[in-house]
């Protein structure tokens, strides 16, 4: 074979790496004083899924009958595409392509009485979704979690897929 292409037990370790330190970075951000918006949040529901999920592939993988870590490693390429596609809506709603959730983007509506509206404002701290509040290299963060999604999944599906010669 032309390229070097990784067995599964190293693929999934790979995979767990990824996830982990994209994970971790989002954690380092949050404690940099970058607060996340509702959809930020949103997007970590398939990192914290896929972090465990891919440790027990991950050492499961040299012992376990090949059908499983196959399955685990498909089902791991599954939850980073739809990590992938909700990056995208993400990055659609920062670059106003499309609207966001109602929540955290736009306007909010004032209560019918001022008192009661000042009240509101006291206690709630919007972090709006459609506004990019930090670039890494000229991309937001939702652009980065699309890319690094991408290739978690794309590792995990070619690791899925490969024969059990390699």
């Amino acid at each position: 074979m032309a390229s070097w292409v990784p067995d599964r037990p190293t693929s999934a370790w790979l995979v767990f790496g990824l996830a982990f330190g994209a994970l971790a970075m989002a954690w380092v951000f949050q404690m940099a004083g970058y607060a996340p918006c509702e959809l930020c949040l949103a997007q970590r529901w398939p990192y914290d899924i896929g972090v465990p999920l891919a440790a027990v592939v991950a050492l499961l993988a040299r012992r376990a009958p090949s059908a499983w870590v196959r399955g685990g490693l498909a089902l791991l390429a599954l939850i980073f595409v739809g990590s992938m596609v909700f990056g995208i809506y993400h990055t659609g709603v920062e670059a106003h392509i499309w609207e966001g959730p109602t929540a955290c983007t736009g306007s909010a509506t004032p209560a019918p009485d001022m008192k009661d509206f000042l009240k509101q404002l006291q206690h709630v701290q919007v972090v709006r979704c459609d506004v990019v509040s930090l670039h890494v290299l000229g991309l937001s963060l939702a652009t980065w979690n699309a890319l690094v999604s991408a290739l978690i999944a794309a590792i995990a599906a070619r690791a899925a897929w490969l024969s059990d010669a390699v």
